[in-house]
């Protein structure tokens, strides 16, 4: 029995392994059939075309050479622009450059209509050598092979397109700056031949862009685009020159939020000394120092984001009146404490030879305080007319308000000086009210300022 069953189990093994050798053998066979049942008539025939096409052509040789220019349609679509550099006067852009032209050495006969080519047969054919005039650096796309396509039509007709990132010179024009607009070329040419040897054209709609989602235009507004022809001259001949305009709008909103704003702030902040008591002189000094130092950062740190350019740009214009308004605000508490500290002083309309009762009152009980505590007195007693006077009050008491002459300041401030025939008709002006004059001045005049900025810049 044992024999038996280990003779069944000996021939169901073989079994199996037959009917699975058989079902491998039978798939193998049936795709080495397809695969060589699969059509290459069309590989034969592209094969046969290029081989023929190339068996005689000369890379070196323009086409149509010593007998008409060779005319280059192109077209230029933009896959994104920015970002945009002011300090490097620069910008960056990706584009898919399309170049297409007629070459007759390259014409065949044949079913197929269109030969489509990778980046293996750029290099077998001749092409145009454009330039592009206004880049600094430019790079083709090699992942994971060459951007590059080509297509020969049985015509002779050839399109070649390649995809690169140019970095172009843009010269920004500041003096609006931040509401500036601009219009940054992208030109190219032809390096070597004249117009009498090639020469470029636009095609209908030749100039497309891309959806702006993924653009990086951070801090401008894509206005539109135009394309221009122009004949430029040249020692070696004239060449045609095609030249891309990008338009461009800087937005505000970054400079406003990081200048202005801050900016006007501290222009208000400067006018609270105003309602600030005239003797409180470190609190007011110290405030009028911190907005001048405030001024001078922000002026600072406008400046960052801006080539080192001579002219004046409109943000240096708002900068630099908000720091004269914060300067002059502090200038008219300096201006203030030296009037209030002089209107203290004793005044004297007598003549040298007498000296006025107030003064000599004055420097009589001054006298007498430093003898009660016998001390020196700071300042040097002198003796006229038998009399005894401060020589700190000599300026005051012996001081003649002559006719036709300044009484101490430019405003006429002292009643004695009002009558001055040289004074009639002035506007005068109390200085120890200078405070309550700041408070509508300083305002109005900022208010008027900021006006004809806004409207000027923006609307004129």
């Amino acid at each position: 029995m044992t024999s038996h069953v280990l003779a069944r189990v000996l021939l169901l093994s073989v079994f199996s392994t037959c009917s699975l050798t058989v079902e491998y053998d039978e798939d193998y066979e049936d795709v080495t059939v397809n695969q060589m049942l699969a059509p290459k008539s069309q590989e034969t025939d592209a094969t046969e075309i290029l081989n023929n096409l190339l068996k005689e052509y000369d890379k070196k040789l323009r086409p149509d050479i010593g007998v008409k220019p060779t005319v280059i349609d192109v077209d230029i679509f933009v896959n994104s622009i920015g970002p945009v550099s002011s300090i490097n006067m620069e910008y960056q852009i990706d584009i898919i450059f399309a170049q297409t032209w007629t070459d007759s050495r390259l014409r065949y006969n044949s079913t197929m209509k269109i030969l489509t080519l990778n980046s293996n047969m750029v290099g077998l054919i001749w092409l145009p050598d454009t330039i592009f005039r206004n880049s600094k650096t430019a790079d083709s796309h090699w992942i994971t092979m060459p951007n590059q396509l080509l297509r020969i039509w049985n015509d002779g007709k050839i399109l070649y397109t390649l995809r690169l990132t140019i970095n172009a010179e843009c010269q920004l024009q500041l003096h609006n700056f931040p509401m500036d607009e601009h219009s940054c070329p992208l030109i190219f040419s032809s390096y070597g031949y004249p117009r009498d040897e090639m020469i470029y054209k636009w095609r209908k709609n030749s100039v497309e862009a891309a959806d702006q989602k993924s653009w990086r235009l951070y801090q401008f507004d894509f206005m539109g685009l135009r394309n221009t022809t122009d004949i430029i001259k040249t020692t070696a001949g004239d060449y045609v020159v095609m030249t891309v305009y990008f338009d461009l709008s800087r937005r505000m909103g970054y400079f406003t939020i990081q200048t202005y704003i801050p900016c006007i702030l501290t222009v208000v902040l400067s006018w609270v000394s105003f309602w600030i008591k005239k003797d409180a002189t470190p609190a007011r000094t110290a405030l009028g120092i911190t907005t001048v130092l405030t001024m001078t950062t922000l002026s600072t740190v406008a400046r960052t984001s801006l080539p080192r350019v001579s002219y004046v740009t409109a943000m240096d214009l708002f900068v630099t009146v908000c720091f004269l308004f914060v300067f002059a605000a502090l200038m008219e508490y300096a201006t203030l404490n030296y009037y209030s500290y002089s209107s203290r002083r004793p005044s004297c309309i007598e003549p040298k030879r007498s000296v006025s009762y107030t003064c000599l009152m004055a420097v009589s009980s001054t006298f007498q305080n430093y003898s009660v505590l016998d001390v020196r007195p700071p300042h040097t007693v002198i003796a006229l007319n038998n009399s005894m006077y401060w020589q700190d009050f000599e300026d005051a008491c012996v001081y003649e308000c002559l006719d036709g002459k300044d009484c101490q300041s430019f405003f006429c401030c002292f009643e004695e000086c009002k009558e001055g025939a040289w004074r009639k008709g002035r506007v005068h002006i109390d200085l120890l009210e200078l405070d309550a004059y700041s408070r509508v001045f300083f305002p109005t005049s900022f208010l008027l300022f900021n006006v004809v900025y806004w409207v000027g810049y923006l609307y004129l």
